[in-house]
């Protein structure tokens, strides 16, 4: 039998003001997918123009971890925002590849390959404006507290309905 954990984790790295790295820990499936795209939408909509997706430590990702992917990758078109994944698992780049989703979604081999992708100039340290904040939840049944939210503080601004769009 399987051991099923209704935990995931997500650990928030700021290197850059306009930039967030979000490691995600866990298996990302039919009990944490939703936890996933809440908290990663949570980034969005604080105005960070760049998310970078990390998934080196995610043991396991099904159609709902992949459902969700495809969901964050929508709400940051949404927003005028870009999502990267980094570090992909084999099993779950074959399911990427297979649906054809790495065709819109940008897959990167680590990390630091996507911020350097992602951003005009590579950056290799947090700097000093670098923080990094961990968000721990049990399939989204603890709410993160104000001091784990840390603002994007990039000054990009979510596109709106109200910016004409359609």
């Amino acid at each position: 039998m399987t051991d099923v954990t209704n935990t995931l984790h997500l650990t928030v790295q700021h290197p850059r003001p306009d930039l967030a790295i979000a490691t995600v820990a866990g298996d990302v499936d039919l009990h944490t997918a939703d936890t996933l795209r809440r908290e990663a939408s949570k980034i969005l909509e604080r105005g960070c123009p760049r998310l970078i997706l990390d998934l080196s430590y995610v043991g396991f990702c099904d159609s709902a971890g992949l459902s969700a992917l495809i969901g964050l990758w929508h709400a940051a078109q949404a927003v005028g925002a870009a999502l990267g994944l980094a570090n992909v698992p084999d099993r779950l780049m074959r399911m990427l590849t297979l649906t054809g989703v790495d065709a819109v979604l940008p897959v990167h081999a680590t990390a630091a390959e996507a911020l350097t992708t992602m951003t005009d100039s590579p950056s290799t340290s947090a700097g000093e404006h670098g923080s990094i904040t961990p968000v721990s939840t049990d399939a989204g049944t603890r709410e993160p507290t104000e001091v784990e939210r840390p603002a994007c503080d990039s000054g990009f601004r979510p596109r709106t309905p109200a910016d004409g769009l359609k």
